[in-house]
């Protein structure tokens, strides 16, 4: 295969990929009664007794399922630990499955970021001195945020509240938080300093993701820091054939989440895109059911260095 054949082939597998993605939030946000003008009817049938894998808002007038981020922070709820435990084992299953293959593939706002990013401007390179730690923020967004606050402060009623989604979260502001404005006459008049602060945040996140491939997925999302818990261990690995490549790093080149995949080709911060494995010219990269990845051992030799 070509050069010219296998750009095409690349093209052709992102297009896929994001047609998934955008099916996938077209199918979950599916509720056609919840966008009528008036007053918004959010679904509360039975579906919405089940967590979506991705991110997507509760309170979208769409959603036919409920955000997992919503749902983990209602373990801390006395009335709902039942439905708590139950989320963490769902998404646990996911991450040990497939790990982040959610982020690329089951991710609405994963794609509108990517989408946002394709606008023709200059793109920024975050230096590493101030990416690598800014990657931990995400973990501190899901212990802190998610887990800790709710189950240490709780309101009046006893109640722990779901502090990410209420203060920080940018996908319930876009798809839950303006629909419904924009629907309800009445609820504009009500707005207040939290919806503000939603949506500067909001705002913040689109101007980055012009800029920037997935700021939220790298740095915020706790959905995504909770399923690289299990990048390591999960069913479905990357695999490097090490009698295959040759370390020309095109594979490190294409990664947009800063990711050398043929060095750490189960990278916590990898989201299973599969763009790395097109690029190989050597075909060396694969994704497959395994124990482990196949791994270029530090100090191997090669026969042409050797010759």
């Amino acid at each position: 295969m070509d050069k010219n054949e296998q750009k095409i082939k690349a093209k052709k597998a992102a297009g896929l990929r994001k047609a998934v993605q955008a099916g996938w939030g077209i199918l979950s946000n599916a509720y056609i009664k919840g966008f009528l003008p008036g007053d918004p009817v959010i679904y509360q049938g039975k579906l919405k007794q089940v967590c979506v894998p991705g991110m997507n808002c509760y309170s979208c007038p769409g959603a036919l399922g409920s955000c997992p981020i919503g749902s983990l922070q209602a373990i801390f709820d006395n009335r709902h630990r039942g439905i708590g435990a139950y989320v963490i084992g769902y998404l646990a299953i996911i991450g040990l499955f497939i790990g982040r293959f959610i982020c690329a593939w089951l991710c609405l706002f994963g794609l509108i970021q990517e989408l946002l990013y394709k606008i023709p401007t200059p793109k920024l390179t975050v230096p590493e001195k101030i990416d690598r730690p800014l990657r931990y923020l995400k973990y501190v967004m899901l212990f802190v945020m998610v887990f800790l606050l709710p189950f240490f402060y709780r309101s009046k009623y006893g109640v722990g509240e779901p502090f990410f989604c209420k203060y920080i979260c940018p996908v319930g502001t876009l798809e839950g938080g303006i629909p419904l404005v924009l629907l309800n006459s009445m609820m504009r008049g009500a707005l207040g300093w939290l919806f503000r602060w939603k949506f500067l945040l909001l705002l913040l996140c689109i101007a980055a993701s012009i800029f920037i491939y997935r700021p939220f997925c790298k740095y915020i999302c706790p959905l995504g820091a909770f399923y690289g818990l299990f990048q390591k261990v999960s069913l479905i690995r990357m695999r490097v054939d090490k009698e295959k490549c040759v370390d020309c790093g095109i594979c490190a080149k294409t990664c947009k989440m800063n990711v050398d995949p043929h060095k750490t080709p189960n990278s916590n911060e990898c989201i299973r895109c599969r763009e790395c494995i097109h690029a190989c010219p050597m075909h060396a990269l694969s994704m497959n059911i395994g124990p482990g990845p196949v791994q270029l051992p530090e100090q191997e030799v090669r026969p042409a260095e050797e010759a």
